[in-house]
């Protein structure tokens, strides 16, 4: 299935029914006066969160939705039936602008929620509402008003609690692959993730966590070159980050120099993003097969300042994979519950 997170619909809401002109004709009443019912409300459209759904695909193809219109009132003082309310299902994780005014509506965070985007009209008034004891037979009646009209932008943010950054070719989804049932591509070369993908990490117990791959970042990403930071929006719910480093990249570069690159692309694209609790995960431990490479591996990463904790793993081989998984489940679980 492809993957759309971002989509720009129209939506309408129905028409308010007209208000009827009508007088009461029986026999035996011969000044039965003004009988005539108002119109029915425009149904309203709705956006509901769906946890069956992870994308906006589905708004790809049609762009408008509408509400049906209300009815319109009948004699007998008759009103016409409200006009039938539009739900339209999106991924839970929904952010909803107005794509006009650039106004925030609504994060559709929890499943089942729901969010009203466009207003049915009102119903019109029949003649009866305009009898008095000065006009007994009125012949004025009220159209319905027009629903509301207005365009969305839809904008997923993934659900996660943990995301994975890192450059291109790092093991990012060699690693989701090792520790989640999730299948993202894998190959020996750059840019083979080419969308978020989401797995579940289940442990013992019922314990269990979500953790998002993005597509990796490359020098510049701030401004557009490679894929970008147009997926970074996607990490922004996360609890934790894990910054996953090649310790030997076949390109030769230095990992404190990829380090110190992704870290300022994440100050570019969000303060907010980068103060988020980090790891480092030392990945392709495999490849520490001299004692060169090894004492160099431990030189450069002495250099490395603060005390953010510590990974070497081989997402490969599953090598030290699940004691980081139990790490970042105990510090979620401490997380929430300091929340």
């Amino acid at each position: 299935m492809k993957f759309l997170d971002e989509v720009k619909i129209l939506v309408e809401g129905g028409k308010g029914g007209a208000g009827c002109v009508s007088f009461l004709r029986e026999k035996f009443i011969p000044f039965g006066g003004p009988n005539g019912g108002d119109g029915g409300d425009g149904g309203s459209v709705y956006l509901k969160a769906s946890s069956n759904l992870n994308t906006l695909i589905d708004f790809h193809a049609n762009c408008l939705y509408k509400a049906q219109r209300g009815e319109n009132g009948k004699g007998s003082n008759c009103a016409g039936k409200k006009g039938a309310d539009r739900i339209l299902e999106v991924p839970v994780g929904t952010e909803i602008f107005d794509a006009d005014t650039h106004e925030f509506i609504g994060d559709l965070a929890k499943s089942g929620q729901v969010q009203q985007v466009a207003q049915g009209g009102w119903h019109g008034l029949g003649n009866a509402r305009f009898k008095s004891s000065t006009n007994r037979s009125p012949r004025q009646s009220t159209p319905g008003q027009a629903g509301e009209v207005r365009q969305l932008q839809l904008l997923l943010k993934l659900l996660a609690d943990v995301g994975l950054v890192g450059l291109p070719n790092a093991g990012k989804s060699s690693l989701i692959r090792s520790i989640s049932a999730a299948t993202p591509k894998v190959a020996d070369y750059p840019f083979t993730t080419l969308q978020p993908h989401l797995g579940v990490v289940s442990l013992a117990h019922g314990r269990s966590f979500v953790i998002a791959d993005v597509p990796g970042l490359i020098p510049g990403a701030a401004e557009g070159i490679g894929l970008g930071i147009r997926f970074l929006k996607h990490l922004e719910r996360t609890c934790l980050l894990l910054h996953i480093v090649d310790i030997y990249p076949s390109d030769g570069s230095c990992p404190l120099s990829n380090i110190a690159s992704i870290e300022k692309e994440l100050i570019k694209y969000s303060s907010a993003l980068a103060a988020k609790p980090r790891w480092f995960v030392f990945n392709k431990l495999d490849l520490l097969s001299t004692a060169e490479l090894k004492n160099g591996y431990e030189q450069w990463k002495k250099k490395l300042s603060g005390d953010r904790p510590c990974f070497e793993i081989s997402a490969l081989q599953g090598v030290g994979t699940k004691a980081l998984c139990y790490a970042l489940m105990k510090f979620l679980e401490q997380n929430i519950r300091e929340a």
